[in-house]
């Protein structure tokens, strides 16, 4: 089953890197008591991820700041190492938190898992945005294609506020 708006998240474990290490995140701590604007990526490094969906929600930052959003968070289905690597060489740090979904468990409890070992990458997220409030899917917008970042991309998301 797919998570739908009105829906609230399942809980998961998130992982993401300290200053002492691997940290781990529930989905309490990411979205308990905030306004949470949630993407994910396919992957990082991957032409659309790296050129066009995060560098957006990083320009978006403030903008989204100003329209009461606590965090914007972007959820991967890699290891936190690699992510660790993606924050740095994209300045995202203080703009969005990058957190690893490394075995997917948060993406297939939601729904939003898709097999990609057919070109080596085995299974992924599909790329979607939601604005989540307290736990709960406030909105919700999926792409049809993981290649293509438009109804999820930050601008949209904006709007959506």
């Amino acid at each position: 089953m797919t998570i739908a708006e009105g829906d609230m998240l399942p809980e998961a474990t998130f992982r993401a890197m300290g200053p002492d290490g691997i940290q781990t995140l529930t989905s309490k701590d990411v979205f308990g008591g905030k306004k949470v604007v949630l993407f994910a990526v396919p992957g990082a490094f991957t032409p659309t991820c790296h050129l066009k969906h995060l560098p957006g929600f990083i320009e978006a930052a403030d903008a989204f700041k100003a329209k009461g959003v606590d965090d914007v968070v972007c959820v991967a289905v890699n290891d936190p190492f690699v992510l660790a690597a993606w924050t740095e060489m994209t300045g995202a740090a203080d703009k969005v938190k990058i957190l690893s979904d490394g075995n997917a468990e948060f993406t297939k409890k939601i729904g939003m898992d898709f097999d990609g070992s057919g070109v080596g990458l085995g299974t992924r997220s599909k790329r979607y945005a939601m604005v989540v409030e307290d736990g709960t899917v406030k909105a919700l917008m999926t792409e049809e294609n993981p290649g293509v970042a438009e109804v999820s991309a930050a601008e949209a998301v904006l709007a959506s506020l």
